[in-house]
């Protein structure tokens, strides 16, 4: 089968999987914190995240890639998976969704 047959997770599969990797200092999933920036893939599979921190000096930043290849490497398609860190334009708590704002206030942390 060509790349152009292969079956390619859509992106919107491939955020619902981002939901399953959480921001280790926080235990929030990176898509409701509003982390994930970004999507792209090539047709052979290669896919780069735009992604940003809730800060420039976190230290986690290896777990998060990780995690992320391993939320997206089961996905039809996917080959590769790679992390883009974007610092413009810089995160804030109104790039999180409703259910991200709902979490921070439970845990206290808004």
């Amino acid at each position: 089968m060509s790349n152009r047959e292969k079956q390619m997770a859509s992106d919107g599969e491939i955020r619902d999987a981002m939901m399953q990797v959480e921001d280790p200092e926080l235990g929030i999933n990176v898509v409701d914190l509003g982390l994930l920036y970004g999507v792209s893939q090539d047709d052979a599979g290669n896919v780069t995240l735009e992604m940003t921190l809730t800060s420039m000096g976190c230290p986690l930043t290896e777990k998060i890639i990780e995690d992320s290849r391993a939320a997206l490497m089961p996905l039809d398609g996917v080959e590769t998976v790679e992390v883009n860190w974007v610092w413009d334009p810089p995160w804030g708590p109104d790039q999180m969704t409703d259910e991200g704002r709902l979490m921070m206030k439970v845990m206290g942390f808004m």
